[in-house]
């Protein structure tokens, strides 16, 4: 199947969280045969802060961020694709992409929004009547998911949506890994987390909370956006955006590792982020903020630490053995192995978009 795929870039992190879950999806649906075509735009000094080269499993097309009609040609030549996505936050002329690809429909050929952001488009849309991707949802032949579970189909389908399924986040065991420590991510808690408003009370709570409890333990920053802040906590180390070719590295070095959901993806649970997978993956010790569906993908006290506080993190931490945290992470990566591969999210979209026709 030939398949076009507008989301915000597969080839750069840079404030782009769900660039990993794209490179995981796309390289699953190449190895399984098909053709991808991942279009991209030219916005927010992405392509000035490229991680990776174009890669072998997808043809990367990159087109002017402030021309909208560059972005209609583009649209138009991926007109011929058997299956076109729009991804939600491509960043720039949304809306104009939104209502464009449903133009491409032909005979034979599908149209899907691919929500990675599901909790917070939701919640934009239920406040909007007047939304334009609101009115637009019952025009998708399919609408997929980054995850949310069940309360995230539910309120898609009361928006009209023909059919919704989540297709969680996963672990690409050839990306994510362990590795041996390196000295520059030596820490007692490490976290990776751009600064975002939706995030920022939780990450003051679970993360610089903890750090001003334990003023005799170690911790690290990465993540985009908190150099202000980073600097008045005096047994931190602020590092900033962090390459994706360092995430094992610091996934293997501190003696844990901290995840933080967003606000809305608590609110809705069963939402892992991406350095949920990325991290277990690599053998670390997680220790993460509560959400509702976390046992569907770790088990807690035995595959991952949960805290429902800052105050919690900086018990679990002070309790933490060597031994132990290794104990943890070396379960997760096993429970990752066994149910949660990109290979096998790969194999569930097929699967689903064999169900709704797509390439027939």
């Amino acid at each position: 199947m030939r398949i076009s795929f507008f989301g915000s870039s597969i080839v750069s992190a840079y404030w782009n969280g769900a660039c990993t879950y794209y490179r995981g999806i796309i390289r699953a649906l190449h190895g399984l045969g098909h053709q991808i075509t991942f279009l991209e735009p030219d916005a927010f000094d992405r392509q000035s802060h490229r991680d990776i080269a174009d890669p072998p499993y997808a043809r990367v097309v990159v087109y002017p961020a402030d021309e909208e009609r560059a972005v209609r040609e583009v649209v138009a030549a991926a007109a011929d694709a058997d299956l076109v996505v729009k991804a939600s936050g491509v960043g720039v002329h949304d809306a104009l992409l939104e209502a464009a690809v449903l133009d491409c429909r032909r005979p034979g050929s599908t149209v899907v929004f691919w929500d990675v952001d599901a909790p917070a488009t939701l919640s934009r849309m239920e406040a909007d009547s007047s939304d334009s991707l609101r009115a637009l949802i019952p025009d998708y032949d399919l609408v997929l998911t980054y995850g949310g579970g069940d309360p995230v189909v539910e309120r898609y389908e009361a928006l009209g949506a023909r059919r919704c399924v989540p297709i969680f986040n996963g672990l690409d065991p050839q990306t994510h890994h362990p590795v041996d420590p390196d000295p520059r991510f030596a820490a007692d808690l490490g976290a990776l987390v751009n600064r975002l408003p939706d995030r920022e009370a939780r990450v003051e709570d679970f993360f610089f909370s903890a750090a001003e409890a334990l003023r005799d333990r170690r911790f690290l920053l990465g993540g985009a956006g908190w150099d202000d802040r980073a600097a008045r906590v005096a047994n931190l180390s602020y590092l900033g955006h962090v390459s994706p070719a360092a995430h094992n590295a610091f996934n293997c070095s501190p003696l844990a590792v901290l995840n933080v959901t967003r606000d809305s993806m608590v609110a809705n649970g069963f939402s892992p982020a991406t350095r949920v997978f990325e991290a277990a993956g690599a053998g670390a010790c997680l220790i993460s903020d509560t959400w509702a569906g976390l046992e569907q993908f770790l088990t807690p006290g035995e595959e991952v630490i949960a805290c429902r506080s800052g105050a919690e993190v900086a018990a679990a931490l002070t309790a933490l053995e060597p031994e132990e945290a290794r104990r943890i992470g070396a379960r997760a990566r096993e429970r990752m192995l066994d149910e949660h591969t990109y290979a096998i999210r790969g194999r569930q979209v097929q699967a689903v978009l064999e169900s709704v026709g797509a390439g027939a």
